[in-house]
């Protein structure tokens, strides 16, 4: 189970602002995890929740490969979740939603695809290799697996703006795109843009 700095939905908007005003220009992410996530509203909020979305982040066309300031990315990702918040589970239900939409994305585009041919099919080479995955889709952060065991590992995020409970998501969605069964991830915040995840699998 996920433990956030604040479980609830008003503290995790907060704690989203927190992590906007921590972010420069030169901290960027690209389109595809913005479109990601207005994939994600549209389908369970239609058409003017999306445009509700894309007005407070102030992008209206969105190009999957371009890098856009994360501090949009956490403006859309905050309307976005309290729209949808009723639907899935509160906040963190829809941020571990839109972390999966965006492993779908990602193992999609050529950055993922180069990921999966480097693992080819192990959970071990997969996430040795994600933090340099990481760095083709995000300009900022340091990321690296410390090895709890065969099948175990801790997922270690420093600087990264995006909550524990979106990676949950996005770790738990690689994983089973590798193949493997039975994964379980439990993420906590360390600190407001440090986070630790518990990985295992079979």
């Amino acid at each position: 189970m996920h433990v956030g700095i604040e479980s609830s939905a008003g503290g995790a908007a907060w704690e989203l602002e927190l992590r906007r005003l921590a972010a420069s220009e030169e901290d960027t992410a690209r389109g595809m995890f913005f479109q990601g996530t207005l994939d994600v509203v549209g389908f369970l909020g239609g058409d003017g929740a999306v445009a509700r979305c894309k007005g407070v982040a102030g992008l209206w066309e969105i190009n999957p490969v371009h890098m856009y300031p994360v501090s949009r990315f956490l403006r859309l990702s905050s309307t976005a979740a309290r729209l949808l918040a009723p639907q899935l589970d509160g906040f963190e239900g829809v941020l571990r939603r839109m972390g999966t939409q965006a492993t779908v994305d990602f193992v999609s585009s050529m950055f993922g695809r180069d990921l999966m041919h480097t693992a080819a099919g192990s959970p071990r080479k997969l996430l040795q290799s994600l933090g340099d995955a990481y760095r083709a889709a995000v300009s900022y952060g340091d990321r690296y697996p410390l090895w709890t065991g065969e099948k175990s590992a801790r997922f270690i995020m420093r600087r990264d703006f995006m909550p524990a409970a979106y990676h949950e998501g996005v770790l738990q969605g690689v994983l089973e795109a590798i193949g493997a069964r039975e994964v379980r991830v439990a993420g906590r915040q360390v600190a407001l843009l440090d986070s630790e995840y518990e990985l295992s699998w079979k």
